[in-house]
């Protein structure tokens, strides 16, 4: 798996950080970016989720039956590409395969496959987008307001905010007793309960 292209928003703003860190000065807000990013990526890979919508590709060496997609929620499937044996691209027709987004994780069922002999390293890739759906509202100018956080569950903002501050005030790994420690034990509670194996 690869990511293709990185969420459009994080799931705290630095003015949501800030206040829970008490911060009321500017001359640290790309140190609290960076652990805002830092923060939900760690999020991301403990729960092994996707949060705001972003797009990754999955390689294949054939075509299963069905698959299911990694970081869920699965919100739609850009593509499936796949190489022919003389390294030539083409595009699945979407009438051969259904996305079923319902589940989680999501997953894609083929109904038919290319007949013709595959490339021998990772001939399919699957483009997909995966993350909560984002929320969009009208404005009073006629235009939309996306909102791409909503749906993001409250407990992955509280385990974040815990972890930003537990990275801001302890600079480096932190002991307790003879133990050295990382993350405070309340992070990985609120993540525990949604996450997908």
């Amino acid at each position: 798996m690869r990511l293709v292209s990185s969420p459009l928003a994080e799931p705290l703003s630095l003015a949501e950080a800030k206040t829970h860190l008490r911060v009321e000065y500017d001359e640290e807000d790309s140190l609290i970016q960076g652990l805002i990013r830092a923060a939900r990526e760690y999020c991301e890979n403990f729960q092994r989720r996707a949060y705001v919508s972003q797009v990754w590709e999955l390689y294949l060496d054939r075509f299963p039956v069905q698959i299911e997609t990694s970081r869920p929620p699965l919100l739609s499937v850009e593509a499936i590409l796949y190489r022919d044996a003389e390294g030539m691209q083409h595009t699945l027709e979407q009438q051969a395969y259904i996305v079923d987004t319902a589940p989680e994780p999501g997953r894609i069922l083929f109904k038919t496959a290319p007949t013709v002999a595959l490339f021998p390293a990772s001939p399919v890739t699957i483009r997909f987008v995966a993350g909560y759906a984002p929320v969009t509202t009208p404005t009073d100018d006629g235009g939309e307001h996306i909102d791409y956080v909503a749906r993001v569950p409250d407990a992955v903002k509280q385990a974040m905010r815990l972890l930003i501050g537990h990275w801001y005030e302890n600079r480096e790994a932190v002991t307790i007793g003879q133990t050295p420690t990382t993350v405070p034990f309340a992070v990985e509670a609120l993540l525990w309960q949604d996450r997908v194996f």
